[in-house]
């Protein structure tokens, strides 16, 4: 069969090549795609630079060399017509008339390109060319051994070649006789400056800057012409030298040329670069030496020893010159700020100087452009200025104490990114010596944690308070810090930190916002000053107007002409946005976008264009660097939050990348940014024309993923540069040697994918537009596209094998795929590769989605091999023939264990996975572990971030030091066979597991949270980062697991290894494997590692703390409530559900409401609450399809009771510490929403008693060893027991902050074996009350129902403490931004039953005697006006979402128009829980109209009840206390 057609190979298309090197190691294999000469000989150097392969390959620097580009994904944008020719007949995408380079290595070629300009691919031109390319190269292994051994030559061969000739040296050949021009030609024959370049290999575009820029008139000789004899009698005003390939020493004929030039007088203006630096300084009487490895790329950071600025630099050169030999009257102009090489030379008193560097890039970045301005100025006898340093060094300012503002509750657009992002900024604080002040009431996050030491710098001071203007100058007051910082906490923070400075607060109290400074935040914000900034340098944003109300939005539409998008002016993440039709529609959306902003814009509509990002960087000494480009996989019109977002760029040609970056430099310096921002661009798909969206002043969600996705730690660097440190002088983190002043290569590929939620809410669409909706993402690194994207498949719902259409469960048959495709939705992605897998092809998929044609071949090929895998539809007949080949070309394009298995039908799935794992293994097929060293392995890095990757054959760092422990655990859950049979002979005797040193050697592997959810949050990354900062307290070496570039425990300082990975079992198993480690942790990440417990220990890892086999018995709701049974512990009433009929019998025996939940879910997943026997039967069917097999339970729903939160850690069955906490709540309301108050307060004694000894009995039945969580309920004296966890609950940290003892630290020890002392906590000497409140997004969710249920509905939470539990309770509900209403304001009230009625009676009096004004819905006047005689207005309840008219009957307002246009501050409205139609009906319309119109929406009687006694205590006004003023009341 031939290779060149089977689809599983497509890897494997061309002819075998081989890479020869001088070094006689085994040659290098892999697949010709280029010109099939024998054999090509030349040195074997790298580039490198992520665009721009047209440049490099026609760069006559190159000649001779065999090219390696360490960007693993080479030619996507194919190559430009290389007939067209600019004004001078020059080639004008290209650097010469032909390809120089000897060969051309990468890693893999895209054999589909997709450009605008493309005129054929990148093979083809090569073919043309005669020039040889090969690909399925490890070429960062490649990479490295040229670092370590030097370049070296080679020779690439599609045919054996003769060993006798196999290499030969080009840097014995006079490179430059061979490129230079052998005639002498004159451009821009009508200017009047004259230039003579000496062409020693010049690249065409210095030819363009000279003609084109500079207006000169270039007289273009060869190398070799004599200067003094001149016989051509060429006029000249100044001497240019060109760069150009090989060793400078053998061309004395332009050295001797140089020589007479430099003894002229008066001297005329001499400029060289590249090898014109080393010429001109031979000629002046240096020497030159061969660099060991040369440099080339795009991003060598340069200082200009003049003012110490530092500049991003194209090069490529071999040889460099030595600064030491200088003679007199020279110094050294530049330097490499990595190496200390030397970048340039220049005389002290004459117009001669040279650099090593190409200032006129192409490819690479111009930001040196302005040396050809001062040669050309010499020239033209121009005064040149004086150049000196700013002065701004010897100024820096010292900070004693910093107020950080945090983002508070995670949200829809605010998410974990600024926990990560805040404790960067707090490390870097504490390592200037300065004290820090935190407020955030996000008490699950890293950075508010109170436990700190050396290698974990904390704040000094927290305060759990609400983020709002008065309360951080109350802060201010007590505390005097000498600045604040606003930039790394979201929106939120930014809004205070604006507000303060407009009200002059912060000046008057002397304190500095340090880094970006506020007219520069306001200018981002306010679009019309942001415009006007950016037309005062030649840029534009989209067509564009505000608007201060809806005539004035209609007047701009009609201006910009429909469809137009609606934003709200200073929101965060497009909250209050979406795209208008006409007139009409644009009504509807103003109104809603006022409610969030008092001003909104109407932009043009750019939808189908390429979005962009840009991660810019500045210091005060305006060093400005970009550390990264994204490319969002969506065309725009979807946020970019909720698009799939790819860095680097990889459909961008050399000059848009740059084009772009060069814009984001300038705009970016001209606003004054200090510290890090983001700029994001719209991009014409059929040409250059762009445009700027926004540029967000502030660290962002984008940050964190550009932090995470190229190893450059914004938050930190941004950090030290507003306390006035300048990027030079801070050390890249990673390299440890080189500077921060850098923009980091990679030679890999990072692909984040967002993570929704939306089938959690009735009634909320799931259409993507310009506001976001995703509440988590996560993030996949590799080295081809098809492998990441299946990755991020994977790590975004583990119940996903990969990227698959057909089957997938994601795609929707009642709705045509057409349509599927043409609307932007969560799920569009996988009727896209159904699509492909049914045969559309790429150009239909892409005019119906408009997502470009590359991403689309990409998806093919993924559809191609399945469709391939599953005709074959046998192992044995897939892999029989070309068995290694095919596999690795599987495993490359990312397809996992368990689709091979499914495609070949090998079930069960589990078994048929180990099956396939076993057969690729003996195959030799295994991935390899690479790291994130942010310079493409230019620079030695000793960094523990790592990625895996089957796109290679080289690790990078060593396996670990012992055999993998493989237990038998057959008798718990099926063993994986295969799997330990395979091992057993590398297992090590039991013994050993209690050998501690050989544990701490071989280290824990800690299984972190996953992609942010509803239901798993920041809470389980604070313990995930707890677990691994205790083991490393107590000696262990730590192996963290994640794939959440949000998180703190991926920031690669947490631990000792960081794999940046999913948590697949089959990956689970190669880190394990490859580690030794002395077990896995599952029990702190939530419920994804979780889950991976069973088929762990049944593949024969060492799970540490509770057996799988317990976990388990807890998880299966079927096996839990038969102990609970077999225990005598109560529990409601409960079903196994094995047919409708019978859960329907059950049901009506029980009684009416029954709660229908599957097992194994987090966060309320697929539980649903049934009032009647239709509801019940509908609700089955839902909860069969998301169980995946598992049993459905039926639960008698008890009304009106207390649930209760009891958090433990155990060690061996005995409970060691716990908490108990009480829900304000009654049961009904998830965990996860409800309000948690801790020390409980209304509890009774004997409650407690009984909770505590069912806590004790299950943790002896389940042998708990680690962190669990118990729900009870209590009725009366009665405790019944509702589920168990054994792992860490989202309440962990809220319980160890509020009594001060980190639970997971004393989990972790005793997972590990050793001994444990519990905390001494004494419930009665806790002399103040934590309330942990839930923070909602329901204004992003558009149609969603703002109201509690047994599913979880909450983003975040807050908590906040307090003396008393009324005041906690309002400042935790203050901290999730509810507004109080003001004085006199109006409060609508709208209660369903006679029971809430009255329990709300109490509190609506006191409404009415603070003064408020009531008004209600019918039921709700007649009852308070029958039996309490308040004077309460009668509002009528609304029909429909535009009913606004009056009640024809009783003349009384819509409770909607109320809503939007009365004075309504606040509504409480509680339902009644049934299923009544017009109370579901009404209720819906008035609660979706408060959160929509932005006014504070109660729907929880108890909450209510609570908030209304705490408004008359007067707990809206309080003193600020920090925790560490709490626990000083803490007298155990």
């Amino acid at each position: 069969m031939s290779t060149h057609t089977h689809p599983i190979l497509y890897t494997q298309q061309g002819e075998l090549a081989h890479l020869y090197l001088a070094d006689n190691s085994p040659p290098i294999t892999g697949r010709s795609f280029g010109a099939p000469t024998p054999t090509s000989k030349g040195e074997v150097v790298f580039n490198t630079g992520m665009v721009g392969y047209p440049e490099a390959l026609t760069d006559p620097s190159y000649r001779g060399q065999i090219l390696v580009l360490t960007f693993p994904l080479i030619g996507n944008y194919g190559v430009p017509d290389t007939s067209h020719t600019d004004e001078y007949n020059l080639p004008k995408f290209f650097e010469s008339k032909e390809i120089h380079i000897a060969g051309l290595v990468v890693s893999s070629y895209s054999w589909e390109h997709s450009h605008w300009a493309a005129r054929s691919s990148l093979a083809d031109w090569l073919k043309e060319n005669g020039v040889p390319g090969i690909y399925g190269v490890d070429t960062r292994a490649l990479t490295m051994k040229i670092r370590e051994a030097g370049a070296m030559l080679g020779n690439l061969v599609v045919t054996m070649p003769d060993r006798a000739t196999m290499f030969s040296d080009p840097n014995k050949r006079n490179l430059v006789a061979e490129v230079s021009t052998k005639t002498i030609t004159t451009y821009g024959t009508s200017n009047t400056t004259s230039i003579i370049a000496y062409d020693c290999g010049m690249k065409f575009n210095i030819i363009r800057y000279f003609v084109n820029t500079h207006k000169v008139k270039l007289t273009v000789v060869p190398y070799d012409y004599d200067l003094e004899k001149n016989p051509a009698n060429i006029q000249w005003d100044g001497l240019f030298l060109s760069n150009g390939p090989g060793d400078p020493s053998m061309v004395p004929q332009t050295i001797a040329s140089i020589q007479y030039a430099l003894q002229l007088d008066p001297p005329r203006p001499i400029f060289g670069i590249c090898l014109g630096n080393q010429l001109l300084s031979l000629a002046a009487g240096a020497s030159t030496y061969k660099l060991k490895y040369g440099n080339r790329g795009m991003n060598q950071p340069c200082i200009d020893l003049r003012t110490g600025r530092c500049y991003i630099t194209p090069q490529n050169h071999g040889f460099a010159v030595d600064a030491d030999t200088l003679p007199k009257n020279w110094k050294p102009l530049f330097i490499n700020a990595n190496d200390l090489t030397n970048e340039g030379i220049v005389h002290t008193d004459k117009p001669f100087f040279s650099v090593q560097f190409h200032p006129e890039a192409s490819g690479g970045p111009l930001d040196t452009a302005f040396l050809f301005d001062k040669f050309v100025g010499h020239v033209r006898k121009i005064s040149q200025p004086l150049v000196l340093q700013d002065g701004l060094a010897y100024q820096k300012k010292t900070y004693k104490k910093v107020l950080l503002v945090g983002s508070g509750g995670l949200s829809i657009g605010q998410a974990g990114e600024f926990d990560y992002s805040g404790s960067q900024c707090i490390k870097a604080l504490k390592e200037e010596g300065i004290e820090v002040i935190l407020i955030n009431p996000n008490i699950a996050t890293v950075q508010t944690s109170t436990e700190k030491n050396d290698a974990t710098p904390g704040a000094d001071k927290v305060y759990f308070l609400p983020i709002r203007p008065a309360v951080v100058m109350d802060i201010i007051q007590k505390e005097k810090p000498d600045g604040i910082i606003v930039s790394m906490g979201g929106q939120t923070a930014l809004n205070v930190g604006v507000e303060l400075w407009n009200t002059g607060q912060l000046q008057k109290a002397g304190v500095e916002v340090l880094g970006t400074q506020i007219p520069a935040i306001e200018a981002t914000e306010d679009r019309e000053i942001f415009s006007q900034k950016l037309a005062e340098i030649g840029e534009s944003i989209a067509l564009s107007y505000s608007a201060n109300n809806v005539d004035e939005a209609i007047v701009a539409a009609n201006k910009i002409g429909y469809p137009v998008l609606v934003r709200a002016a200073f929101a965060l993440g497009g909250l209050g946005s979406g795209f208008a039709a006409d007139d009409a529609e644009l009504k509807d959306l103003a109104a809603k976008a006022f409610s969030a902003s008092s001003q909104i814009l109407i932009d043009q509509d750019l939808r189908g264009w390429k979005e962009l990002e840009y991660e810019v960087v500045r210091d005060s000494s305006d060093n400005c660097i970009t550390v990264c480009n994204m490319e969002n996989f969506d065309p725009l019109g979807v946020h970019t939050g909720d698009s799939i977002v790819v860095a680097p760029s990889q459909t961008l040609t050399n000059s848009e990348y740059f084009m772009l970056r060069k814009t984001a430099l300038k705009v970016v310096r001209h606003l004054g940014i200090v510290g890090e921002c983001n700029i994001q661009y719209a991009l014409n798909p059929k040409s250059e024309k762009y445009c700027i969206i926004e540029v967000n002043a502030r660290l962002s969600r984008s940050s964190a993923l550009a932090s995470k996705a190229t190893g450059y730690p914004l938050a930190y660097v941004a950090t030290k540069l507003s306390l006035g440190k300048d990027l030079v002088s801070i050390r890249n983190s990673v390299t440890k040697t080189t500077t921060a002043c850098f923009e980091p290569s990679l030679d890999y590929c990072v692909l984040k994918m967002p993570r929704w939620d939306l089938k959690k809410f009735n009634r909320v669409s799931n259409k993507l537009g310009s506001s976001m909706l995703s509440v988590g993402e996560v993030m996949s690194i590799g080295r081809s596209f098809e492998e990441v994207i299946q990755k991020a498949c994977r790590m975004v719902n583990p119940a996903l094998d990969g990227l698959e259409g057909i089957g997938s469960g994601l795609t929707d048959d009642d709705i045509p795929l057409d349509e599927q495709l043409s609307t932007p939705t969560d799920t569009r992605l996988f009727a896209v590769q159904r699509a492909l897998e049914e045969g559309y092809g790429v150009d239909r998929v892409h005019d119906l989605t408009k997502i470009d044609k590359w991403f689309l071949s990409k998806l093919q090929n993924i559809a191609s091999m399945r469709n391939a895998c599953m005709n074959c539809g046998d192992i044995g007949k897939l892999f029989g023939e070309n068995g290694e080949d095919r596999m690795r070309s599987l495993k490359i394009a990312g397809f996992s264990d368990r689709q091979i298995a499914q495609y070949t039908k090998l079930l069960p799935l589990q078994e048929g996975s180990a099956q396939v794992r076993t057969l690729r293994k003996s195959l030799g097929v295994t991935p390899c572990v690479k790291q994130i060293d942010t310079l493409a392995a230019e620079f030695p890095a000793s960094t523990n971030y790592l990625y895996m990757t089957y796109s290679g054959d080289t690790d990078d760092v060593s396996e670990g030091l012992h055999s993998p422990i493989i237990e038998d655990n057959g008798e718990q859950l099926t063993p994986n066979k295969a799997f330990k049979t395979r091992v057993r002979s590398l297992s090590v005797s039991t013994k050993h597991h209690n050998d501690l040193n050989e544990k701490k050697e071989r280290g824990v592997m800690v299984l972190g949270c996953g992609a942010y959810c509803i239901g798993s949050s920041v809470e389980f990354d604070w313990c995930a980062v707890s677990a691994v900062r205790q083991l490393r307290r107590d000696g262990f070496k730590s192996i963290i697991v994640n794939y959440n570039p949000e998180t703190v425990s991926t920031d690669y300082d947490e631990s000792d290894r960081l794999y940046f990975e999913e948590m697949s079992l089959e990956r689970v198993l190669d880190i394990y494997e490859r580690e030794g480690a002395a077990g896995v942790m599952v029990s702190v990440g939530g419920q994804i590692p979780n889950n991976l417990a069973g088929p762990l220990a049944a593949s024969g890892a060492h799970i540490l703390g509770t057996a799988a086999r317990d976990i388990e018995r807890a998880e299966d709701r079927h096996q839990f409530s038969d102990m609970l049974d077999d225990m005598g512990l109560k529990q409601p009433e409960w079903s196994v559900l094995s047919s409708k009929d019978e859960a329907a019998d059950f049901s009506s025996r029980v009684g009416y409401p029954v709660l229908v939940r599957p097992s194994f879910v987090l966060s309320g997943a697929a539980m649903r609450v049934a009032s009647d026997e239709s509801q019940l039967r509908n609700f089955l069917g839902l909860a069969a399809d998301v169980a995946d097999d598992k049993p459905v339970v039926v639960t008698k729903f008890i009304l009106g009771a207390k649930e209760i939160e009891f958090d433990g850690v155990a060690n061996g069955g005995k409970i060691l510490n716990y908490a108990i906490g009480e829900h304000l709540e009654n049961a009904g309301v998830h965990s996860g929403d409800a309000t948690v108050i801790l020390p409980a307060q209304k509890l009774y004694v004997g409650t407690i008693r009984q909770i505590k000894k069912y806590a004790s009995a299950i943790a002896q039945a389940l042998n708990i060893t680690g962190p669990f969580n118990i729900q009870f309920m209590a009725t009366g004296n009665d405790v019944l027991v509702i589920e168990c966890n054994l792992r860490a609950s989202r309440t962990f940290p809220f319980v160890s902050k509020t009594l001060h003892a980190n639970f997971i630290s004393l989990a972790t020890r005793a997972m590990c074996g050793l001994s444990v002392t519990p905390y001494n906590i004494s419930l009665l000497d806790i002399d103040y009350v934590c309330v942990k409140a839930p923070m909602f997004s329901f204004t992003r969710l558009r149609g969603a129902d703002p109201t509690l249920g047994v599913e979880m509905a909450s983003t975040g939470e807050v908590a906040c403490f307090g003396d008393d539990a009324h005041e906690a309770f309002l400042q935790s509900l203050l901290a999730t931004g509810f507004k109080l209403p003001k004085a006199n304001a109006s409060i609508l009230l709208s209660i369903a039953s006679e029971e809430f009625l009255y329990e709300f009676a109490e509190s609506a009096v006191i409404l009415a005697k603070l003064g408020f004004k009531l008004c209600g819905t019918q039921g709700t006047v007649e009852y308070y006006k029958k039996n309490y005689q308040l004077d309460i207005k009668n509002v009528a309840k609304p029909v429909d979402e535009n009913d606004n008219a009056s009640c024809q009957e009783t003349g009384a307002p819509s409770a909607l128009t109320e809503i939007k246009e009365g004075d309504v501050e606040l509504v409480i409205n509680i339902s009644e829980g049934t299923t009544r139609k017009d109370e579901i009906t009404a209720g819906y319309l008035i609660r979706r109209a408060s959160v929509d119109f932005g006014i504070s929406l109660v729907t929880n009687v108890k909450c209510a009840v609570w908030l209304v006694k705490s408004m008359e205590r007067g707990f809206a006004n309080f003193k600020a206390k920090s925790i560490s003023e709490f626990y000083s009341l803490h007298k155990y």
